[in-house]
């Protein structure tokens, strides 16, 4: 009963909000304005835009357009009232003035869309409002598409959607392939990083990342490398391009700070695509030289290009969608292509402007200025409406912008096609329950619904994945307080940064062993594929950054503390309020261990337990402990002061790590123990040492012991199994071979980076086992006490 009078409630609302956008023009007029803010370039029929003479290109300086550096001085003096304004506060309510708020949480739950996100619904709306997909494409049944700087994968997701539900793209061939920054290179910055990869890490192989493995597109050999890579590919009929990254810190200059990267993108799409291909590109204000000549060069390469607004992108911002449809022959680009490849990085940019100004057309001029300023409109309005409703907005405003809110989800779901469409259900169980549970939504809500299995990521990883995905997303870098206390933030030192941050709490509290305790391994881990694995080198590593095991914040908290030269590490005592296990405990623990094994005839078989490290860290033990036999081996060599950034990154250190596994891999025995010291287990190559032992050994647990050395955590292994270690030690022998040439090897050496500068290993086993069952968990509670008890003890010292 309470179902169906839930369901009359739902109608009888939507029946009056019909009524309301029939009896207001006003209303209905607003609504169809957000899904109109296109503006085209007109191409003179006396064919005066065409493109410059490569001879004359990169060779003068940048000229500013008097115009519109009045428009970029206006913008920025509203966007400035903005500065005391508390981020978080300030998009809680610019969230409930958006327009299109309602959109994503329509459109995710009724159409069951995959990644359902804001950049989602904005390509979807592409889609439905630009012929993207070239009509040559779908005649011949086959679609290619390229997607640069497309994490976490949204506009991948959205075509994916849109292809298996479109009556004209249903039965098409599609290809795609990606690059973006690899979330999880170490070196790649959390800043310009995103962490998000719950589609990445199902299709790893669709992903470039370059030589490197970094997947930065902004080197030159990564641009040439990934013609390469599509050249399986028949023709490239769609390019799309959503990068950026976060200016919060200079939000003035946006659109200067990333003029290299859209250049670099602009660059690769015109190398990549084929003729009649599209291309999309996210920009943001168009104020600067550098955007009014890769504006007038796409107008040159592609029969149409419109800069568009999506109603679905929020309305404040700067951020616009540059649309070129129909590309002409590579051949009329080829000689200024060549002259941007030579000059291609991460400062194109920067150096001479890509065209002189009297290289380029007055008409052009005067469209791009009316283009500018119609966006410039748009955004100034908006700031100013939700500034002006920061300060009061009565009751009547609320209700009109909840109305104007409904009648976006559905002009949204009607305009684009997701709604109303019949899908292919049969009368099977699954479609028999979608259709009871459509018949409690309104008629306006009923979409294509995509079953899972025709996601793209249908063949889901681990539950531990999803944890861990989930939990770099908390920990990502957000922004908190207003821009004015953050650059406040910005001139204290690394200690009175962390006093005021979200991590403060935690770092301050005195640790106990009760995470310890709760976080272990159950092994010997039966599902290691040693027959897939693999090893990826790249260029050595500057610095550990990022992690795909490690909350950011905590980790840009130590670098931090570790770039002062004043803090002297061998210096730091112990604080005497925290718990630390001592080498007695940890010892008394792995014997526990085997008391528990008495035969029922009360003989107990002795077992050996080989232990990393000198007497100094644990102290004078004798050479057993109860039944167990004690022996001691040298511990691996921790990175030294020049190279702390690296933490467990350093090449040597990860060498000899490796080689101190293999060594207890071919010494111990069946059901024997293991204690082997670690720095930390940052890094993939650290993390697939960890999934080693989980495979070798029937409990992994770990314990943070008192801080007289750098030794970050003791990793306690009981119970090896000699089997699983037979299986993988083959392998490891090859990776360690592999090692020591790379260490060994002068050819490419840099002799301002670490042993091993040139090149190093950066992972030999599949992220996605890196990704599956306990040890995800395992590893980033593990790091996160390493690095928390590491800052307290600074921060108390």
């Amino acid at each position: 009963m309470s179902s169906g009078n839930g369901t009359r409630r739902k109608v009888s609302k939507q029946e009056h909000f019909n009524s309301v956008v029939v009896s207001d023009p006003d209303i209905l007029a607003e609504i169809q304005g957000l899904f109109s803010k296109v503006k085209a370039y007109v191409k003179p029929a006396s064919g005066e835009w065409s493109i410059p003479d490569a001879n004359a290109a990169l060779r003068h300086p940048a000229e500013e357009h008097q115009h519109l550096q009045e428009l970029k001085a206006s913008l920025n003096a509203v966007k400035n009232q903005l500065s005391d304004k508390k981020v978080h506060v300030w998009h809680q309510h610019t969230n409930s003035t958006n327009r299109a708020g309602k959109v994503i949480a329509a459109v995710r739950s009724a159409a069951n869309a995959e990644i359902c996100t804001q950049a989602w619904c904005k390509f979807y709306e592409i889609l439905g409002t630009f012929n993207l997909l070239p009509e040559e494409a779908l005649q011949n049944g086959e679609l290619n598409t390229v997607h640069l700087c497309e994490a976490p994968g949204a506009f991948i997701a959205a075509l994916n959607h849109y292809m298996k539900t479109s009556e004209s793209t249903r039965y098409c061939d599609w290809c795609w392939v990606a690059n973006t920054l690899n979330p999880y290179h170490e070196a790649n910055g959390g800043s310009t990083t995103i962490a998000d990869d719950r589609l990445i890490a199902h299709t790893l192989p669709w992903w470039f990342f370059g030589s490197d493995n970094t997947g930065d597109i902004m080197i030159q050999k990564h641009l040439l490398d990934m013609q390469a890579f599509v050249s399986n590919m028949r023709r490239v009929d769609l390019v799309t391009a959503d990068g950026s990254f976060d200016c919060q810190e200079n939000p003035d200059e946006q659109e200067a700070l990333v003029a290299s990267l859209h250049y670099c993108e602009v660059t690769a799409a015109l190398l990549l695509l084929s003729p009649g291909g599209s291309f999309v590109l996210k920009m943001f204000t168009l104020y600067e030289h550098s955007s009014v000549c890769l504006l007038y060069l796409l107008n040159c390469c592609f029969h149409s290009v419109s800069v568009f607004k999506p109603a679905t992108s929020k309305a404040g911002n700067s951020e616009v969608y540059v649309v070129c449809l129909n590309y002409d022959s590579k051949e009329a680009v080829r000689p200024l292509l060549s002259k941007l490849i030579r000059n291609y990085g991460p400062h194109l940019a920067d150096r001479e402007a890509l065209f002189s100004r009297s290289l380029i057309p007055e008409s052009f001029l005067k469209q791009h200025e009316e283009v500018c300023s119609y966006f410039h409109k748009l955004q100034v309005a908006t700031i100013t409406e939700n500034l002006q409703l920061f300060d009061e907005m009565s009751t009547e405003q609320r209700q009109r912008l909840e109305h104007i809110r409904d009648g976006v989800v559905q002009n949204y779901l009607q305009r684009f096609q997701v709604t109303g469409k019949k899908t292919e259900e049969s009368g099977n169980k699954e479609a028999q329950n979608r259709q009871m549970r459509t018949k409690a939504i309104p008629v306006w809500l009923k979409v294509s619904f995509l079953q899972r299995s025709r996601w793209i990521s249908r063949n889901t990883v681990s539950p531990a994945c999803c944890r861990v995905s989930a939990s770099r997303l908390l920990g990502q870098k957000t922004q908190t307080g207003s821009f004015n206390e953050r650059k406040e933030l910005q001139a204290l030192n690394w200690k009175e940064r962390i006093e005021k941050s979200c991590h403060a709490t935690c770092i301050q509290r005195h640790s106990t062993d009760e995470r310890e305790m709760s976080s272990f391994l159950e092994g010997p881990l039966s599902s290691c594929h040693v027959n897939t694995w693999y090893v990826i080198i790249g260029s050595a590593l500057p610095a550990v950054r990022n992690s795909p095991f490690c909350e950011g914040g905590l980790l840009n908290h130590l670098n931090e503390a570790q770039m002062d030269t004043a803090v002297d590490w061998t210096l730091v005592s112990p604080c005497k309020s925290c718990h630390s296990s001592c080498a007695a405990s940890i010892l008394s623990e792995v014997a526990g261990h085997y008391d528990l094994k008495a035969s029922p005839m009360g003989n107990k078989k002795k077992k050996r337990c080989l232990v990393f490290g000198s007497h100094s860290v644990w102290g004078s033990c004798e050479s057993h402990i109860g039944d167990l036999l004690l022996t001691f081996c040298a511990e691996p060599s921790f990175p030294k002061r020049g190279c702390i950034l690296l933490h467990d990154g350093e090449p040597l250190y990860q060498q000899q790590l490796l080689g101190c596994v293999m060594f207890s891999l071919q010494t111990l025995s069946s059901g024997d123990a293991l204690l082997m010291p670690v720095f930390s287990a940052l890094t993939r190559v650290t993390a697939t040492v960890v999934l080693c032992l989980h495979a070798c050994f029937r409990l992994v647990s770990f314990r943070c012991p008192s801080p007289s050395s750098v030794v970050g955590a003791v990793l306690v292994c009981v119970g090896f199994c000699p089997e699983a270690a037979a299986q993988i030690l083959p392998f490891l022998t090859d990776v360690q071979n592999c090692m020591s040439q790379l260490l060994n090897g002068e050819e490419g050496r840099d002799k301002n980076q670490p042993s091993g500068g040139g090149r190093q290993v950066l992972q030999f086993v599949p992220m996605e086992e890196l990704l599956t069952g306990g040890l995800p968990d395992f590893l980033w509670t593990m790091n996160s006490e390493i690095i928390q008890q590491k800052l307290h003890l600074l921060m108390q010292s």
